[in-house]
């Protein structure tokens, strides 16, 4: 049975909230959220670039492989060069089966936060109880042995349980990125406690933007500097955020990478001091620190 209303947040229209800054009076907070994902070859979920024919799906299996093999250390390469520290979503299985990824993510400085165990594992939002919360302390733990504990949560596929947030909280997660319901951090009731909601776009998004959309690279840059241009025309009222949500087998292809390439550039290069460039856990600390988000 459907709920009417999830009891997480309050209705509070943007225009009716309390200002707040960024750091150094920034007002317009950019990060860029980079899915690191390991699939299981023979089934399982999984987007596809075309209809699959058969199991095991050779095809669509190699093509996600692909950003982990090539895709991601082009990606660093263009992050490097724009001295771009991001919040590094992985699949804790990312650990055994692609080794070297995460550590690199982890050794250039990125965030690292949690992306499940595996992106075509059984959706979280058909799990229950024990088993679910079993999940979340087993994928935060293999994430530790990297030095840090993830402090962040994006669920794959976007998938919750009813009890997914209290979850989190309960497991000592300070943020979720799974509600794209604002362009401010929100907080969410839990048993156990606040647990941020930090804005990650399911628009300004390579997988459904260029996947299901059948859109393109140039579109998809043209969308992030079109965000950007409208989130910057209204942050002298109110302080923001931008999260541009990548996968390395969609965006780190050859073909792709110029195009987001050119349009960060631009941005770096303009160096606007209303933009704050960071990760989603460096918002949500300094909501945190400074008691402010509704």
């Amino acid at each position: 049975m459907s709920n009417s209303n999830h009891d997480r947040y309050d209705y509070r229209p943007i225009t009716d909230r309390s200002d707040y800054d960024w750091p150094d009076g920034r007002r317009l907070a950019i990060y860029l959220g980079v899915n690191y994902e390991v699939f299981d070859f023979g089934g399982g979920l999984g987007p596809k670039l075309a209809p699959s024919q058969t199991e095991p799906d050779v095809m669509n299996y190699a093509w996600r492989d692909y950003g982990n093999r090539v895709g991601a250390w082009r990606l660093f390469d263009l992050f490097d060069r724009l001295q771009l520290r991001t919040t590094a979503l992985l699949n804790a299985d990312v650990l055994e089966r692609c080794p070297g990824l995460a550590e690199a993510c982890r050794d250039r400085g990125d965030e690292i936060a949690a992306h499940g165990s595996s992106s075509n594992a059984k959706a979280q939002g058909n799990m229950f109880g024990l088993r679910e919360d079993s999940l979340i302390a087993d994928v935060t733990e293999k994430l530790a042995t990297l030095g840090i504990r993830p402090s962040g949560w994006l669920g794959p596929w976007i998938s919750e349980s009813q009890n997914t947030p209290d979850l989190l909280a309960k497991n000592g997660y300070r943020y979720v990125l799974d509600w794209a319901h604002d362009d401010q951090p929100t907080r969410l009731s839990t048993k156990y406690g606040g647990l941020l909601s930090v804005p990650y776009s399911q628009e300004i998004n390579d997988l459904p933007a260029i996947i299901e959309r059948h859109q393109e690279a140039e579109t998809f840059a043209a969308m992030i500097r079109a965000g950007v241009e409208q989130l910057l025309s209204e942050c002298d009222r109110r302080p923001l955020v931008l999260g541009i949500a990548l996968h390395p087998f969609i965006m780190g292809q050859a073909h792709r990478v110029p195009a987001l390439a050119r349009v960060l550039t631009e941005l770096r290069e303009a160096d606007d001091p209303r933009i704050w460039w960071t990760t989603a856990g460096d918002i949500a600390a300094h909501v945190e620190t400074n008691g402010m988000a509704v």
